[in-house]
């Protein structure tokens, strides 16, 4: 299951997993990565919820933007490796 879905984002993962520098990786930030990524969806979901019914659609914009980030917090931080975690953290 997990090969297909790295399959199916390998758009995003590759973009994080390329590359041949050295990186350092600690174990917890791949939990804190998963963490914002859960927070952002909340987020987006909470917004959506109490303006879907307004009848204006300038909430779509922060929706999308909440959206986009935590799912590409969600997907390298369950599925990318040790380099594509480093690599959203800046590798320091």
């Amino acid at each position: 299951m997990k090969a297909f879905f790295r399959q199916f984002f390998g758009f995003i993962l590759r973009f994080f997993e390329s590359g041949d520098e050295p990186y350092s990786y600690k174990p917890l930030n791949r939990k804190i990565l998963i963490v914002v990524g859960v927070l952002f969806n909340a987020i987006w979901i909470f917004t959506a919820y109490l303006y879907a019914g307004k009848g204006s659609y300038d909430f779509l914009l922060p929706v999308a933007v909440f959206f986009i980030v935590g799912l590409v917090c969600l997907v390298v931080g369950l599925l990318g490796n040790d380099r594509a975690v480093a690599k959203i953290w800046g590798n320091r």
